[in-house]
C-alpha cells in the first residue's frame, strides 16, 4: 500500500474518533447555546442531536486549526432557527383557527367517509388473497416493503408496483360502489 493511501485510510478511520472527541468536549456548550434560544429542554436536546448529525456530515469541511465549539454553534444556531420557524408557522396556523376548522370539516365529511370506508371494506374482500395480504401488511401491520417482498418472492420495486396497482383497483372499486344505482360508467 502506498504511503499516501495508507495515510488517507488512517485519516478516514481516525475521523470518527476525532469527531466524537471534539463533539463530546463541546456538547455542553452547544446545548447551553441552544437552550438560550429554545425554551423547552427536550426540544433543545433534539436540536443538539440534529446538530450532531449535521456536524458529522460536514466534518470533512471542519478546519482543525479553528476552534470546534464556535463552528458547532453556528450549525446549532441554524438548526434552532429552523425549529423556531416551523414552530411559529404551526402556531400561526393554530392561532388562525385551523384546528377548529379541521375538526368542523372532519365532522361535515364524516357520513361520506363512513360510506367510503364501508365500500373499502367490501372492495378489500373482493381482492385476491395475495393482494389483500399485501395491503394488510403494508397499511395495517406497517411491515417494511422489503419484508413483504421477501414473503412474496418479489423484488421491493415489483412489490411497490403491485401495491400501486392494488390501490388503483381499490380506488376504482370504491368509486364504482359510490355511484348511484343505474348510473352507467
Amino acid at each position: 500500500m502506498s504511503p499516501d493511501l495508507t495515510r488517507r485510510f488512517e485519516d478516514q478511520s481516525a475521523a470518527p474518533q476525532r469527531f466524537l472527541s471534539l463533539f463530546l468536549r463541546s456538547e455542553r456548550e452547544v446545548f447551553r447555546y441552544v437552550a438560550v434560544l429554545v425554551p423547552n429542554v427536550a426540544d433543545a436536546e433534539d436540536i443538539v442531536q440534529q446538530t450532531a448529525l449535521t456536524l458529522w456530515e460536514k466534518f470533512e469541511a471542519y478546519d482543525p486549526n479553528q476552534p470546534f465549539t464556535p463552528w458547532a454553534c453556528r450549525f446549532a444556531l441554524n438548526k434552532a432557527k429552523q425549529w423556531i420557524e416551523r414552530r411559529q408557522r404551526w402556531q400561526a396556523l393554530l392561532a388562525g383557527g385551523l384546528v377548529e376548522e379541521l375538526a368542523q370539516r372532519r365532522e361535515e365529511l364524516r357520513p361520506e367517509l363512513e360510506v367510503r370506508l364501508k365500500h373499502l371494506e367490501g372492495c378489500l374482500n373482493k381482492l385476491p388473497e395475495e393482494h389483500r395480504s399485501l395491503v394488510e401488511g403494508y397499511y395495517y401491520r406497517r411491515d417494511a416493503i422489503e419484508k413483504l417482498a421477501a414473503a412474496s418472492s418479489r423484488t421491493a420495486a415489483a412489490t411497490y408496483k403491485t401495491l400501486q396497482r392494488v390501490r388503483q383497483t381499490l380506488q376504482s372499486c370504491i368509486e364504482d360502489a359510490a355511484k348511484p344505482e343505474g348510473t352507467i360508467p
